[in-house]
């Protein structure tokens, strides 16, 4: 999909006095809240691990599309709460899918030993340090891996921008 800010932007100007579409886009950026698209893009990423995870270990089962299901949320609730149409959105919502990614297969590798050697998952996470999670995260590590997250990102990127209409350039007030 193109840069969301410019085609339509391209397909109104013929149809849209320019000033009239300036004096939109403007009031529409004035509505768009990056803080909140920030919050909102780090509980979904954070709502989609803990939900990849709690699939994966009660199935047994690594499914690599729950990392299109974690850029998809973290997308649509970048796009929602932060009613953004700039390209930092985009950012925004490709970079927590990523970490939700990431931290999805962390809390599959940790509910899995929390299971298997019947230990409170809080007291596994108490003990992880920066090192322990990079040699967990390399000893899991798939190839198809980088397809997933790479496919997450893109949709984290791509559903993170508020979807424009000519009603919502023609209304100014």
């Amino acid at each position: 999909m193109p840069d969301p800010t410019q085609p339509l932007q391209a397909q109104q100007e013929s149809t849209v006095d320019p000033l009239i579409l300036q004096a939109a886009l403007q009031r529409i950026r004035g509505e768009q809240n990056l803080v909140i698209a920030v919050i909102a893009g780090a509980a979904a990423a954070l709502a989609g691990a803990c939900t990849w995870a709690v699939i994966t270990v009660v199935t047994h089962y690594q499914v690599g599309w729950m990392a299109v299901g974690v850029g998809f949320l973290v997308g649509y609730a970048v796009k929602t709460f932060g009613k953004g149409i700039d390209r930092s959105f985009g950012i925004v919502g490709a970079v927590w899918s990523l970490i939700g990614c990431a931290a999805g297969n962390l809390f599959t590798i940790v509910g899995t030993i929390a299971k298997e050697q019947n230990i409170p998952i809080m007291s596994i996470l108490e003990k992880l340090d920066l090192d322990i999670i990079a040699s967990l995260m390399q000893a899991t590590f798939n190839p198809m891996d980088v397809l997933f997250y790479g496919i997450a990102i893109y949709e984290g990127y791509k559903f993170s921008f508020r979807q424009l209409t000519q009603a919502d350039l023609l209304k100014i007030g």
